[in-house]
């Protein structure tokens, strides 16, 4: 268990890392941050910063001397660097959640074998399989690449129209799965937190809206039954006991169907604070951010209530403009993550109306 004055390292130095460091220093902790070069915004409000590559093994070193516990911002971290760390400082979550949530198939192939409900799947590695696998999902489908992909990017959907070559060449020819299409009536997630000894508890299901492959909008409460609400929480503590995990994760559903009639299927699992859980901050008596540093700390955690209605935006590219207007709003928590330069597609920031 870490104590008031210990260190957090956190891989990654982007907007998660920052405001996982800015929870962490109202507890009386520090966070050191490990990142290559480039904008890191997290830098700017952490206690220590190193800039160097995750497969720098005597920078790796180092860190882990610094700190009490290394967790991640994002689930990409290499399989090298979690077993570099691991062997001289606790990594939380466990590298086993990395290994599984990083590949599409070995991730859904988890999730099936927990008697869950996914979209059919099948492994594809060239187009010759590609072909054979649209024979048994028929279309539409979607083809998803088995790694690396995030908002929409490593996806073609195969409509009627689209062949089978051009889906290829639009994912780059990576080893690949290929997907059912789920006419969805919405996307849902639940944030969820585990703790060193097994303790859970799951945030309010709340329901994502996207626009051009990024979430836009998280609602709360989420337009489903009750009954599906507390199916959604049973799933993702049947995923947490399963992968033994410790820290905030997300699970993300598609809903199918309405009423009495709602199915849940799972779509992906998050091994992270996420997005879909930034409404916490403002609009829950603890955080997500806060939650997570409690849980690889060793802490007890917090209350998950929600606090209102709650209607949380992000802030994406060009968005960040209207910063003043959105100051002068009253009762608006915004969240503002220090980028240097807004881009087309970019997180800048996020807003949340809770209505009491």
């Amino acid at each position: 268990m870490l104590k008031p004055g210990d260190t957090v390292g956190i891989l990654g130095g982007g907007q998660l890392a920052r405001m996982m460091a800015l929870a962490a220093a109202p507890l009386g902790l520090k966070c050191h941050i490990f990142a290559p070069e480039g904008d890191n915004p997290a830098f700017d409000v952490s206690a220590a910063c190193t800039i160097a590559g995750y497969e720098d093994e005597a920078a790796l070193k180092a860190f882990s001397a610094s700190v009490a516990v290394v967790t991640y911002e994002f689930e990409n971290v290499p399989a090298t660097t979690a077993d570099i760390l691991s062997a001289h400082v606790p990594v939380l979550p466990a590298p086993r959640a990395l290994a599984i949530t990083q590949d599409r198939f070995t991730e859904k192939s988890f999730i099936r074998e927990l008697g869950l409900i996914v979209p059919d799947f099948i492994a594809v590695s060239s187009l010759e399989e590609l072909d054979a696998a649209l024979m048994t999902i028929g279309r539409p489908s979607v083809l998803k690449t088995r790694r690396l992909g995030y908002d929409g990017k490593g996806q073609a959907m195969i409509r009627p129209d689209v062949s089978a070559s051009e889906a290829w060449d639009a994912i780059g020819h990576a080893p690949a799965i290929l997907e059912a299409f789920v006419p969805f009536e919405r996307e849902v997630s639940v944030v969820a937190a585990r703790s060193l000894d097994g303790e859970f508890v799951a945030y309010d299901v709340c329901e994502n809206r996207h626009k051009h492959h990024i979430l836009d909008k998280t609602l709360l409460p989420a337009s489903i039954s009750a009954k599906t609400e507390t199916s959604a929480k049973e799933a993702a503590k049947k995923i947490g006991d399963a992968l033994g995990y410790v820290g905030v994760f997300a699970v993300e559903f598609f809903v199918a169907g309405s009423g009495d009639q709602e199915v849940l299927l799972v779509n992906e699992i998050a091994p992270r604070v996420h997005n879909s859980g930034h409404w916490t901050l403002g609009g829950a008596e603890t955080s997500q951010f806060e939650q997570h540093i409690r849980a690889v700390s060793g802490w007890p955690l917090g209350s998950v209530k929600r606090l209102g209605q709650i209607d949380m935006e992000n802030l994406i590219g060009d968005d960040i403009a209207r910063w003043p207007d959105l100051l002068a709003e009253s009762g608006l928590f915004i969240e503002l993550y220090g980028k240097r330069e807004a881009r087309a597609g970019r997180k800048m920031g996020h807003i949340t109306r809770v209505i009491r």
